[in-house]
């Protein structure tokens, strides 16, 4: 005769049981079916820089345009295919960075399409896909004044967009080299031209990227001048809601073939050819985001 097993559960066991049952369940109901919403309305809604020149800036049409968002319409054709949409609604929306991650974060937009830095802080409201690019933190100031490097600032006017990585980093460097200055918080790069140009501020800190496509537009692009030091390491990447494992997957497959198929090269090419070649820090970014199937 084959011995009896009974299994004693104690009432902690079993509520510990019910659960561990219940919580995929649970869970599942409570994580984001963006690509479902993006079927269902058969539009896609998209925010976006309207400012950050080469990435993500809108054209003299009113247009998005740049190097982040090509990257983004050849997500946006994925994902319309992997709903089965293949003609897709885009509805574009600029807004600074503190507007787009709270866009993404409350459901009001499905992805951000831009030059925003992914960050731990930021992990927390949004997730990110794969890099897209990798940059660092700079300060541009009039070519005509003495301001060689960042000690010379103390006494001087920096202005920083408010809500950026750049403005926590820069608070950070002038503490930590006991930097005396007035920060000027701006909305956007072009106001920070405008006040440079009236003599109102004295620096403007941002992703160096970003200030060499304020100064290639300035009325006289001799009239600025990029401090030789960092102010941080940035690594841009595509944010969109917390949990949503199958539209991450959709974005990053899109970018992998993007990488691997060797298109990101024209478009490298025509928003940053004029810089020389990628740096090897942003060929190897993507060699290693470029996932395989």
């Amino acid at each position: 005769m084959k011995p009896t097993i009974r299994l004693f559960v104690t009432p902690a066991a079993a509520v510990a049981v019910a659960f561990a049952c219940a919580a995929p369940a649970a869970l599942a109901q409570g994580a984001p079916d963006t690509l479902g919403r993006i079927r269902a309305a058969k539009e896609i809604r998209v925010v976006y820089s309207g400012d950050s020149l080469p990435f993500s800036f809108q054209s003299p049409g009113g247009q998005p345009t740049g190097y982040s968002i090509d990257l983004c319409r050849k997500v946006i054709a994925a994902i319309g295919q992997a709903v089965g949409e293949p003609n897709l609604r885009v509805v574009w929306t600029p807004g600074t960075v503190a507007e787009r991650i709270a866009a993404v974060k409350t459901g009001r937009a499905d992805l951000d399409c831009a030059n925003t830095t992914a960050t731990l802080s930021r992990m927390a409201d949004v997730d990110f896909g794969n890099l897209i690019f990798v940059d660092g933190g700079g300060l541009l100031v009039r070519s005509d004044t003495p301001i060689n490097r960042f000690a010379d600032l103390t006494g001087r006017r920096i202005g920083v967009i408010a809500g950026t990585t750049t403005e926590a980093r820069l608070a950070q460097m002038m503490k930590d080299r006991r930097v005396e200055a007035a920060v000027v918080r701006v909305r956007e790069g072009p106001e920070a031209i405008a006040m440079m140009e009236s003599g109102t501020l004295d620096a403007f800190a941002s992703d160096k990227i970003k200030l060499v496509g304020l100064a290639a537009n300035a009325k006289d692009t001799s009239a600025y001048a990029l401090l030789a030091e960092d102010l941080s390491f940035e690594p841009y990447a595509f944010a969109m809601a917390r949990g949503d494992a199958a539209m991450r997957l959709a974005v990053n497959r899109a970018l992998s073939r993007t990488y691997l198929s060797g298109e990101i090269e024209g478009i490298f090419r025509q928003w940053l050819g004029a810089l020389g070649r990628p740096s090897a820090l942003l060929a190897a970014m993507y060699v290693l985001n470029a996932v395989p199937e």
